[in-house]
């Protein structure tokens, strides 16, 4: 059976986090290949909200690709991917992804998902909203694209921010049909007030 593919897009919206902890994520699924691409804003947005170095991170993906090579393997629709998340998705990148502004490789092989009916997710990292945005984010519906903002989950009663940001994560990938076991099931309001009294 040939290996899965998926395709993680990082921009430059503030969240890096979301980005990095989807690849670590990513590496406990088995016979499941990651490729990789960073824009030149998030490289920014890592050194403001990180500690993370570049190596480290490119370390976390079986592939990278530049952002400039538009010629890369998953820019091209025969190369066959499960989809593509976009984590966290900027309001620029959202928008090169409505208009079909595909002049780097992250809005390029996001092109590649809706054209060829693949799953795009995108991490949409942006508040207060202009119109703008939200008209872009219509579109990019309309296209067939999932606009997952990073909103966080209370019902599951998250004890800190890496709990919180692994919900989040795991939902996005439960749309892909990947669980890897970060996700507070919703057992219905009776099981949820049984667990809280037993907790």
């Amino acid at each position: 059976m040939a290996m899965r593919r998926i395709v993680v897009g990082i921009s430059g919206a503030s969240g890096f986090v979301y980005g990095q902890r989807l690849l670590e994520l990513l590496r406990g699924v088995d016979d499941l290949e990651v490729h990789l691409v960073v824009s030149r804003a998030a490289k920014l947005t890592m050194a403001c909200e990180s500690g993370t170095k570049l190596a480290d991170l490119h370390a976390l993906a079986h592939q990278v690709h530049s952002n400039g090579d538009v010629g890369a393997c998953v820019a091209s629709g025969s190369y066959r991917t499960l989809g593509m998340v976009v984590a966290p998705c900027s309001m620029k990148t959202l928008a090169e992804i409505a208009t079909g502004n595909a002049a780097s490789l992250i809005a390029r092989a996001a092109d590649v998902m809706l054209k060829e009916r693949r799953r795009l997710v995108l991490l949409a990292r942006e508040t207060p909203l202009s119109l703008v945005h939200l008209r872009n984010m219509v579109a990019v519906t309309e296209m067939g694209a999932i606009v997952a903002p990073p909103v966080p989950a209370f019902y599951a009663r998250p004890a800190n921010l890496a709990e919180m940001v692994d919900h989040t994560l795991g939902r996005v990938l439960d749309l892909f049909d990947l669980d890897v076991g970060t996700v507070h099931r919703w057992a219905g309001t009776a099981a949820e007030r049984r667990a809280a009294v037993a907790g």
